[in-house]
């Protein structure tokens, strides 16, 4: 039987007849069903596919034992983190995919408009501007000839009279020319007005873009009844092809009031050790195959951020230890303000240094979201980032600004339209609270409990900068109706055009 036929058997279950590694046998009595594939074009013929070149089979490759078993892992996941919010009084609620507001201040940022592309369609020509064209044509082309004519007339001085009705049908013709010239540009000029799609015809007034963070929203509840948390998608428009790096991700994003950086930091800390509990506790068949087939360090790695004290140090200290570092060139440079990468992260802090979790706290807010509470040296604000090894920055949480005015300063600073966040700055001007939040992406976490160390191996549909479908198709493919459209030529944000039939 070839691999990827379907089959529904009726028989009888037991253990096996002969000494054979399998654990049962299936005794068949009857075939109801038969499903076969082609094998010549089956992408899952070979016995073994490496996971990036099934990235080209998106919707094949589930029926591999190593996604099937990265899919029940992250079910598990995603289980154990509402359960941990339900149990620790956290309410669960959604919010929009959809925002008129930039809810970093820097992020790249996809834009959601309802208008059709605004090109010009091609029309069939008319009779009229088949004439006017040939006619245009016709006459620049003697105008090259009249014009040698004039100069043959002006080297014969014998005839006077003739060189000045050359010249006079010269100018006629050169005004004959401008003047079909102006007319083509005029209804040039009115066809692309007539064309253009005016802003008010789309679906929102203003704006709008597929969220990268849904704190702010949170922060509007968390105000009113305490504890929040949401699950949903992401979007960045990152045109980075790395490991790390997709168009979309599905994150669990935190908010609480009456807290402050610790509280934050301690809560993202038992999320971690509940969640690696979760998995070794639930997933033992899973997590075998992943020891066997995958990374044979995963359970020791889950097991040991389960026991360890995670390690503490500023973004300064993080900065002033890898400036130490004389046995590894960095690619990325390490200075005061920069942010850290993942190389200094992950390879170093928490791989080589520390060899524990790390938390690093106090960045310098121009790292950091526009809304995190500023530090009294006004240089850095209260945010951290959980590092975990092999995997890297985790959990990105911060404790945000109470204060009108400082939040006020920041969108200025960043040349926010502040007509956006007045709703946001009206939970300054009715009574805020001290509050903090966190984010955590699932599949990030997933790397963590599966030892993958390339993200899109473990989201089910990865989206990427360049690819969107599901399968590779070449640059002369259709294009779909749905297209992610980005202009490389500036810093202007990726539109997802939805064209309404």
């Amino acid at each position: 039987m070839l691999a990827g036929t379907c089959i529904v058997v009726e028989g009888v279950l037991q253990l096996p007849s002969l000494a054979v590694k399998h654990v049962i046998e299936l005794k068949s009595e009857q075939v109801l069903h038969l499903g076969v594939v082609d094998h010549e074009k089956y992408p899952l013929s070979k016995k073994r596919v490496p996971l990036d070149a099934l990235r080209d089979w998106a919707h094949i490759r589930p029926r591999t034992t190593t996604v099937a078993s990265i899919t029940r892992i992250s079910n598990a996941l995603i289980h154990a983190t509402h359960t941990f919010f339900q149990n620790n009084g956290f309410l669960f609620l959604q919010v929009p995919v959809i925002t008129a507001i930039d809810s970093q201040g820097f992020s790249e940022k996809f834009r959601v408009t309802s208008l059709a592309a605004k090109t010009t369609r091609k029309e069939e020509p008319t009779e009229e501007s088949d004439v006017r064209g040939v006619g245009l044509e016709t006459n620049k082309a003697s105008i090259k000839e009249k014009s040698h004519q004039v100069e043959e007339l002006k080297r014969n001085d014998s005839n006077r009279d003739a060189l000045v009705a050359a010249i006079l049908d010269l100018n006629k013709t050169n005004e004959l020319v401008s003047q079909l010239e102006a007319t083509e540009k005029m209804k040039a000029a009115t066809s692309l007005k007539s064309n253009a799609v005016s802003t008010s015809e789309d679906h929102s007034p203003c704006l709008a873009y597929l969220t990268v963070s849904g704190r702010l929203h949170l922060e509007s509840y968390a105000c009113a009844l305490g504890h929040v948390y949401s699950y949903g998608p992401r979007f960045r428009a990152e045109t980075s092809q790395t490991a790390k790096y997709v168009a979309e991700m599905w994150v669990v994003e935190t908010e609480f009031a009456f807290a402050e950086l610790e509280e934050a930091m301690s809560c993202a800390t038992d999320l971690l050790k509940y969640l690696c509990k979760c998995v070794l506790d639930n997933c033992p068949e899973d997590t075998k195959f992943i020891l066997k087939r995958v990374d044979k360090t995963v359970a020791h790695r889950l097991q040991s951020v389960i026991s360890a004290d995670f390690m503490k140090i500023s973004y300064q200290e993080a900065v002033v230890v890898l400036t130490k570092v004389t046995e590894k060139n960095f690619k990325s440079k390490i200075e005061w303000g920069l942010p850290l990468t993942e190389e200094h992260e992950n390879s170093y802090l928490a791989d080589e240094i520390y060899k524990v979790p790390v938390i690093v706290y106090n960045y310098p807010k121009e790292v950091k979201p526009f809304y995190v509470l500023v530090n009294d040296d006004g240089r850095t604000v209260v945010a951290f980032n959980v590092i975990i090894p092999k995997v890297g920055a985790l959990i990105r949480g911060s404790q945000n600004e109470e204060s009108m005015n400082m939040v006020t300063n920041r969108v200025k600073e960043l040349d926010l339209p502040s007509e956006k966040y007045e709703w946001y700055l009206d939970l300054r001007r009715h009574r805020s609270v001290r509050h903090a939040g966190f984010s955590l992406g699932i599949d990030f976490m997933v790397l963590l409990a599966t030892g993958i160390t390339d993200v899109r191996n473990v989201i089910p549909f990865p989206r990427t900068y360049g690819k969107i479908n599901n399968q590779v198709h070449s640059k002369n493919t259709k294009k779909h109706t749905s297209t992610l459209r980005h202009n490389t030529t500036t810093s202007k944000p990726l539109e997802v055009r939805i064209y309404q039939s």
